[in-house]
């Protein structure tokens, strides 16, 4: 009794363990629902940064940005981004930043972390120093920019303060509203990225979604069993014929 005891236990500590690694694997590809601090019941005012085309939330209490039509949160030191003003949220991994979102200064961060102090308020964040030597490598020339090529700020999404507190809509449903009111498209290849992978998460399973819209009358029945085979038999009859043709048609 006592081996099956232990064998027991041993099973239950090795099961905790797996289901650990699967929830730190999935919030580090990026799936919502990451509580991250930041709760907003209205949509915030944005204030353009003054020389960046990006946005900053003054009388939020945090580190909220809008920038290229999303939404970024520097909380709990790390990025994360979302198409609505109160999420869902994603993680944003570092090498994952947008440029812009890193050069913002340091004196918008409405609630800078510790190691912060000391940085002059006029640039940006020492992400160099913070991320390391490898993140700095891959990330080379990001503090650098020509400013009178910086693009023009995108447009604020206001359509979304009609959207608060009861009437802030799921998830599944945002998408939907997004596509209705807000035109713009990410110019920023990263942003383009993290919104792709977004949308991927708020659509249904593939196929569903046309499935359910067909009439029932209008889905296809199940073929006759054998019916594949003779077709199969006279494609190959008529593949032979066109080959003793010897010519082809383009």
């Amino acid at each position: 009794m006592k081996k099956v005891r232990y064998a027991l236990i041993a099973l239950g500590m090795l099961l905790c363990s797996v289901t650990a690694a699967v929830a730190e694997v999935n919030v580090g590809i990026g799936l919502p629902g990451v509580s991250i601090g930041l709760n907003l019941p209205l949509f915030p005012e944005l204030v353009p940064v003054p020389g960046y085309p990006v946005y900053y939330a003054p009388r939020v209490n945090g580190n909220f940005f809008f920038y290229d039509g999303m939404y970024w949160a520097f909380q709990n030191d790390n990025w994360y981004s979302s198409s609505w003003y109160n999420g869902p949220w994603y993680f944003v991994e570092p090498e994952l930043v947008p440029l812009y979102i890193l050069r913002i200064p340091v004196g918008y961060y409405r609630r800078p972390p510790v190691y912060f102090r000391g940085w002059q308020s006029n640039a940006p964040p020492r992400w160099g120093q913070h991320w390391g030597r490898g993140w700095e490598q891959h990330r080379r020339g990001w503090d650098r920019w020509n400013r009178r090529t910086a693009p023009r700020l995108a447009p604020l999404p206001t359509y979304q303060r009609q959207y608060s507190g009861d009437r802030y809509p799921r998830m599944e449903q945002q998408h939907g509203l997004r596509s209705q009111s807000y035109r713009y498209q990410p110019r920023e290849p990263l942003v383009r990225q993290h919104y792709q992978r977004q949308l991927e998460h708020r659509a249904p399973a593939p196929g569903m979604q046309d499935r359910r819209e067909q009439p029932r009358s209008e889905q296809r029945a199940p073929r006759p069993q054998g019916h594949e085979q003779r077709q199969d038999r006279g494609d190959r009859g008529q593949n032979r014929d066109e080959g003793r043709g010897g010519g082809r048609n383009y």
